[in-house]
Formats: C-alpha cells, structure tokens, sequence
C-alpha cells in the first residue's frame, strides 16, 4: 500500500468492512446476538446476499493514543430473505449498515481530505462515522440478549462509458481512478486500495467498455490507468483526453442515476521510457533501496511513482511518460544492510542513508540515461 494512504486504511477497514474478515462467530451465551433484516430502498424488497457490518463506536471522553485498539468489527452475509444473525457480538454501542452492489459503498463515499491530519486512528474513525452518519444504524448489544434491527439501503449513482485507443481499437482491461469535488472545492479520492493496489475494483471489458458503480451523487474527474503493478506505478489518462487531472473534464451525476459518455481515448504516440541508475556520490556503488518520483514542473503534481529494491542494482525506469518538463525527486534512499562477509559474516552493518535530492527532466523523447549520484546523509546531531 502507497504510504498516502496509510492514515485513512483504519477508516475504511471500519466503514467499508473489506478488511479482516473472518469466519462467522460461534454461539456465546456471555455475549450478545444482533439479527436483522435489511431492505432496499428503491424496490422495498429484501437486500439478498448484502453484507451487514457492524463496527462498535470508538470512546468518547478518552484520552487517545497511537496504540489504541482499533474498535471492534463485525459482519454477515443476508439470506434470500434478506435477514442476518451476529453471534457473539461482544456488549455495547456499535453503528450497523449494509452493503451490496448498486448500491452506496462507503469507501467511496467518503472524503479523506481533512482526515489525513488528524492524529490516530481513533480520531479518524470517528470522522468516517460522523462523515456517514446518516446511513448508518445505532444499536446496543447487551450479554443475554438479541438486538433486532431493520436497515435500509440506497440505490447508488454510476458512471459508464468506455475507453480505447486513437486507432480505434479498444482498451481492456483498464483499471480507474475517480476524484470527487468536496464541498470545499477541493478533489477527494473515491476508493482506497487497501489489500491491494487498486482502488476502484471496475476494469474495462473486452469492448473498452466500464462501469463505475456504489458511488455517492456528485462530481467527478474520471481517469483510465493504463496496466501496471498499482496506481502509483501507472500511467492515468482522464476524461478529455489529457494526461494531468486537473485539466480533465468532469461528470456529474445524481444520486441513483447513470452517468453515460465517459468516454476516454489513449494516444499512442508521443509517450517515452525514463530510466536511468542511483549510485552513491563518494564511490560509485548502486544504492539499494529508494522512492522516485516523477512530478509536474509547473505545480509539482505528481505524474508517476517507483520503486527500487536491493535486486535492482540501482537501475530504475518509467514507461510511458508523455512529454513535458519534470521534476525527478529522489527519497528515502538508502543501502542494503550487509554483513561482514563469509566464512563469518559477523555483525550486521546499518545501511547508509542518502540526501533527497531533485533534478529538472525534459522529456521529448526516450531518456535512457538519467542517472543521478547522491550524497551520504550527515549523521544526526545528538542532543
């Protein structure tokens, strides 16, 4: 997971109840059982197969560490008749909701702007929970008892439409990004990618075709990333056709609608490779580890993230960068850690650290030699 998004996983495991699930709870006569049915909305029949979640309220009036446990989780999967039954729910206040396709996902519906600043988990979760209040469910669980509750669900808003080539051909399997304008103007992004690289779980099919569904009524700013190992990695195309998302056009939609002609064209040509090696400034040799970044001359965007490991001897590349003028941000780069050598390999040696450093790209082709050397970072000053 891109450390970007670190603060607000906590949130979104609590909300979303994506995030360690687990085998349904055995009956425990010490604690209590919460049933219910659930109800779509727009139809009024039952919600089949909708997982239910319920997430215990985080303390109120308490000092609050970094440590703190998360507060419990809890979740089932409806029947055909649209009920549910929690075993062993451990006693106190929790917030219930549901969740099914078509309808509102919390994960993407909630803003993390202002959330990142805030100082733990807790706090955080606390937030997500006052930000989707009104679709969710108080109950209190008490030992001995059944706690029966009926919840509803809200037909969610979508955005289809397809993408491919300037040739005409379609793009399959496109992976998407969406951004939501907050009410500070500001863009928030719709998903989190939690147990796995991607946000947004829509590809488009084999006719360049995607829909992307479960979202809260509002506008958007729509990119299609081209294939890659996580978003950071991949190169995003937005609606109008340009490679910088606040230049893209936006879609707006309506709770419960269909938002159709997001359609988005992939250029083929005047993309190029950016690749180069990291070497240490006093010797020469590949540094092992680093983050590079590729950002946007004029505001600093970013355009693409990367990653080196110990095995890549330094080397590092972009495809795929579209031409313009960049910033190449190099960060976090340090050494393997070594040992003495062998028969005895001795003690483990720290690895050294290196500056960050920055230095300007212009791209108006392939760039294959773009190496940079960096100065050993000076010891920290005790104090």
């Amino acid at each position: 997971m891109s450390c970007r998004w670190i603060w607000a996983a906590a949130a979104v495991c609590l909300l979303a109840g994506g995030c360690g699930k687990k085998k349904p709870n055995k009956p425990d006569a010490t604690k209590g059982v919460v049933t219910g049915i659930v109800i779509c909305a727009d139809t009024g029949k039952p919600a089949r197969f909708a997982e239910v979640t319920l997430t215990a309220a985080p303390p109120e009036g308490e000092k609050l560490e970094d440590s703190m446990p998360l507060p419990a989780l809890e979740s089932a999967v409806t029947d055909l008749d649209g009920r549910f039954r929690i075993e062993a729910v451990k006693p106190g206040q929790y917030y219930a909701f549901a969740t099914l396709e078509g309808y509102l996902d919390p994960q993407l519906g909630l803003d993390f702007t202002d959330m990142k600043d805030l100082a733990n988990d807790t706090l955080r979760s606390r937030d997500a929970i006052q930000q989707w209040k009104d679709h969710l469910t108080e109950v209190v669980v008490a030992a001995h008892r059944v706690s029966d509750l009926s919840l509803e669900i809200e037909r969610a808003a979508e955005i289809n439409g397809t993408v491919s080539y300037d040739d005409g051909s379609p793009a399959i399997g496109m992976h998407f990004q969406l951004f939501r304008k907050t009410a500070k103007d500001s863009w928030t992004p719709a998903g989190l990618p939690l147990l796995d690289s991607w946000s947004l779980h829509a590809t488009s099919d084999s006719h360049g075709r995607y829909s992307v569904t479960n979202l809260v009524a509002g506008e958007y700013r729509v990119c299609a990333l081209l294939p890659s190992d996580s978003e950071d990695t991949a190169l995003p195309v937005c609606l109008g056709n340009t490679f910088r998302r606040k230049k893209s056009d936006t879609i707006k939609v309506q709770a419960g609608d269909t938002a159709t002609g997001a359609d988005i064209i992939i250029p083929l040509t005047g993309l190029h490779e950016v690749s180069g090696n990291l070497s240490a400034l006093s010797d020469g040799h590949p540094v092992g580890r680093a983050t590079l970044r590729l950002l946007y001359a004029d505001d600093r965007e970013q355009a693409r993230e990367t990653q080196i490991g110990d095995d890549d001897g330094g080397s590092y590349s972009f495809d795929y960068v579209p031409e313009g003028s960049y910033i190449l941000q190099v960060s976090g780069a340090q050494d393997a850690e070594t040992s003495g050598g062998q028969p005895d390999p001795g003690p483990t040696k720290p690895p050294r650290h290196y500056a960050d450093k920055e230095i300007p790209v212009q791209v108006a082709g392939d760039v294959d030699s773009m190496n940079v050397t960096l100065a050993e970072q000076p010891p920290a000053k005790a104090n």
